[in-house]
């Protein structure tokens, strides 16, 4: 089936207690279909980019078997930049920089190749941004996946409310689960975000893994422990590029078949973390990935 993103594609300069990086590739929609290219192949991606973003990562993404006739290219802008340090316990950032460029006047075009997906992934961006999306296709996908942050709740809550209201799922972090819904019980919040519109919730709990509700059914998937954790940055969006990459290639969106796409996601942002940057999820193999996904099963698998 095919998978529509939406999203930044930007550059990145980040900081971790085990490194620095200047300027490399990130953004929402770039993290998103790398990842959904191992699952799905029918994969299109819309985002803007300056004249300074670099053809060698197109060309990444379109070895990858990513689409990206809806990647527009403003060769006299600059590419959206984020700039961040994370502290000692990889939970906590601070922004030290954000420069909007390009992605300031967004305003996205979907090609009429794009306008049949029947899953459709609108990476963190404006609200107004999303239900944009939603206005300019021409029938609603299958299944709608939405992500956001805790700035729109505080800036757009009214915009950011009539999108959830469209979407199928809804991905978000702990902490944002509890201002959106004004309830410390993550099995409470869910009920009201829920409530909202969307049937499906993930809340991501990052190195604690991840909680998936689906009505009254409450699915947990743990994060592996890894040996080696470079940069979280980015791993909430591989992890929901596995998943809806998962679902696209499976095309089932049962309860069921959404905890194998959980655990999928897992896998992939667990990769994600190991190295700066997408570098870690260039290139990987079938055999990693299925080992990968192996050792969640073992981490959680018991007998009574």
């Amino acid at each position: 089936m095919s998978l529509l993103t939406v999203g930044s594609v930007a550059f990145d300069a980040i900081e971790t207690p085990f490194g620095k990086t200047d300027k490399i590739v990130g953004g929402a929609a770039t993290y998103i279909t790398l990842t959904a290219s191992y699952f799905t192949k029918k994969n299109n991606i819309i985002g803007v980019v300056g004249g300074d973003f670099p053809k060698e990562m197109i060309d990444t993404l379109e070895k990858h078997g990513v689409n990206t006739e809806g990647l527009e290219i403003k060769p006299e802008g600059k590419t959206f930049f984020w700039s961040g340090k994370y502290h000692n316990d990889m939970n906590t950032r601070d922004t030290l920089d954000t420069q909007l460029n390009v992605f300031g006047d967004f305003d996205p075009t979907i090609p009429a190749s794009y306008q049949d997906c029947e899953y459709l992934m609108l990476g963190n961006m404006v609200p107004a941004l999303q239900m944009t999306v939603l206005n300019r296709l021409h029938s609603r996908p299958k299944f709608v996946m939405l992500d956001t942050m805790n700035l729109w709740m505080n800036i757009a809550l009214d915009d950011l409310k009539a999108v959830i209201a469209k979407a199928d799922c809804l991905t978000i972090n702990d902490e944002e689960a509890r201002i959106l819904s004004g309830d410390y019980s993550l099995r409470r919040a869910a009920k009201t975000i829920m409530a909202m519109g969307p049937k499906t919730l993930i809340i991501k709990k990052g190195e604690h893994g991840a909680l998936l509700f689906q009505g009254d059914q409450v699915f947990f998937c743990p994060a592996l422990p890894l040996e080696d954790v470079f940069d979280p940055t980015g791993a909430g969006d591989t992890f929901a590029g596995g998943f809806i990459g998962y679902l696209a290639s499976t095309d089932d969106i049962s309860f069921d078949n959404m905890k194998r796409a959980i655990v999928y996601g897992s896998a992939m942002a667990s990769f994600c973390v190991e190295k700066f940057g997408s570098e870690r999820i260039v290139g990987l193999t079938q055999e990693e990935i299925t080992t990968r996904v192996q050792e969640f099963v073992q981490l959680a698998h018991f007998q009574i």
